[in-house]
């Protein structure tokens, strides 16, 4: 188990003076380090230092490897909601077929279900570049098709021979 935070415990705490608190963070009371030695070990307990910056160092009577486990449990937790958000790219031509839209367009549904954006990008080759409206009217298919799962960052725009927008996930509560 790797956790980031070092605590120190029972004997190893160096502060002469704590400020006890119980497993519920009620305050017990200023002890000097062996009455909460003490205590502890009354209670079948670790006493560990939480906060050894304050004056006086704020240690709790708790049991250690259930704390870490907690600890552990919580840094996971944060770490899971902390997730990026990742952009996923699909090519289309301004003249594709509507199955192979079909296709596209569910691709990017469930890329916006798993919270992903998507990015859209239009390719023009040759005289294609012609009937830019062709594109647009596909980028406004496609922004329709899912409405009700992404929203578009901005108007879809040239970018030298290619029509790109972003999709980004709508917030469904």
């Amino acid at each position: 188990m790797n956790l980031a935070k070092f605590y120190q415990i029972n004997q190893y705490i160096r502060a002469e003076r704590l400020r006890v608190v119980d497993e519920n963070s009620k305050q017990i009371d200023i002890l000097d380090r062996d009455k909460a030695l003490e205590l502890a070990k009354k209670e079948g307990k670790d006493l560990v230092e939480i906060a050894p910056k304050a004056n006086p160092p704020v240690a709790k009577i708790i049991d250690f490897k259930k704390f870490q486990y907690l600890e552990s449990k919580k840094a996971k937790k944060s770490k899971k909601l902390g997730q990026k958000q990742e952009t996923k790219e699909l090519r289309l031509r301004p003249f594709i077929s509507n199955n192979d839209l079909q296709f596209r367009i569910r691709k990017s549904k469930d890329f916006l279900k798993n919270g992903d954006r998507v990015q859209i990008t239009i390719n023009f080759r040759g005289r294609e570049m012609t009937n830019k409206d062709a594109g647009f009217k596909l980028a406004s298919q496609f922004i329709e098709s899912l409405k009700n799962f992404g929203s578009p960052i901005r108007e879809p725009k040239m970018s030298g021979k290619s029509l790109i927008f972003t999709l980004t996930p709508t917030k469904n509560d």
